[in-house]
């Protein structure tokens, strides 16, 4: 079996709700792309990417030209086991961890449905089949905040990711964080998450502000160090995300004590190859793992849950259902919540298969 062409494809996903974040970081209405990867064997992997505004080194108008200098070495090339051939990718191309990602996505689709099996059997096999959601509130006044916690609460989500720091104002992310534990009450998670916006002085005050209180903080501040010393200052458990991106960055946090959790997203690492070595390495030094994408649809949602799925219980915080926070969905009959909980798909590869009416006419073609 060999590669015989590559499809690209471009949708616009706007957001159910503006999703603000700090230091006037927005996503509303994103472009996300699609790659189809097709076999002389008349197999066809899906691959997807979309990259978040100011989130990571990532942009839309990057993957074009970097699968066109990549598109020579896929093309004829044996797309089963994809870890050889994304091997001979990164000594072609270096970086361009996020194009590579789409790339990688849809290796390991073909893979599964050349065994006709579901992509979880061969990362390691099923070790729960409903998995925990979070719910990510966008910052906005914290009363409307805690509105938004109290009905997520009722619709059985238990966990909640609270975004602060979009108005650089530390009380109000003390009120955004006491109301929505006062909104879910004893025993749900309930985490800040500045995305690496904040000063250490910032996020120290308002951790001591809310010390008292059962939360997590992620990401203060852009490095590992100033999270660490956040961490040190406070008291409270930490997750990364931004500065989590590779073997060694996970070594970093581990050492510096500040990786309590940690986001295993597939286009910040490069992929579903990428992170499964992520995974098993968080899992041996016990950091509980979000396992999801920075954004996205069905694809790249549905592609993360079966790495979720494959995850022990007792290492997996929570998983995303990215497309529930979008439209257009490109499958309608990919998972959905229910319960605050989401179930990975049984069907071969990974199991979506994107709506050519949603898709419309590629942006190229190699």
């Amino acid at each position: 079996m060999t590669i015989k062409a590559l499809t690209l494809y471009e949708i616009q996903l706007t957001s159910h709700q503006p999703y603000h974040m700090s230091d006037g970081k927005t996503a509303d209405s994103l472009p996300s792309l699609i790659l189809k990867i097709d076999t002389d064997d008349g197999l066809t992997g899906w691959g997807e990417l979309c990259p978040l505004p100011h989130y990571l080194e990532s942009y839309p108008g990057g993957v074009l030209p970097a699968l066109e200098d990549m598109a020579p070495v896929l093309i004829g090339a044996d797309p089963v086991g994809p870890e050889a051939l994304m091997s001979k990718l990164n000594m072609h191309l270096l970086g361009h961890v996020y194009v590579k990602s789409i790339i990688d996505i849809a290796l390991w689709d073909i893979t599964a449905k050349a065994a006709n099996l579901p992509l979880y059997r061969l990362l390691g096999g099923l070790q729960q089949e409903e998995m925990p959601l979070y719910h990510s509130i966008t910052c906005v006044a914290p009363e409307e905040m805690a509105a938004i916690a109290r009905e997520s609460y009722k619709s059985g989500i238990r966990q909640f990711q609270v975004k602060l720091g979009a108005d650089q104002n530390w009380e109000a992310d003390v009120a955004r964080m006491r109301l929505v534990r006062e909104a879910v009450g004893p025993g749900p998670l309930v985490y800040g998450d500045w995305n690496n916006g904040s000063t250490t002085l910032d996020a120290i005050r308002t951790a001591r502000m809310i010390s008292d209180m059962d939360v997590m903080l992620e990401q203060p501040c852009p490095t590992i160090e100033e999270c660490a010393s956040v961490k040190t200052s406070t008291g409270l458990p930490m997750k990364l995300d931004e500065a989590a991106y590779d073997m060694a960055s996970l070594m970093q946090g581990y050492q510096a004590g500040c990786m309590d959790a940690v986001a295993i997203k597939l286009s910040k690492f490069g992929g579903i190859s990428a992170c499964r070595q992520a995974r098993d390495f968080c899992a041996y030094i016990g950091s509980k793992m979000c396992i999801e994408d920075t954004w996205g649809s069905d694809v790249t949602t549905t592609a993360a849950l079966h790495l979720g799925a494959t995850t022990r219980a007792r290492n997996l915080l929570n998983v995303c259902d990215l497309s529930g926070y979008v439209s257009p969905r490109l499958d309608e009959a990919g998972p959905t919540r229910k319960d605050g909980k989401i179930k990975i798909p049984h069907k071969p590869g990974i199991g979506i298969t994107p709506n050519p009416d949603i898709l419309g006419q590629p942006i190229a073609s190699f």
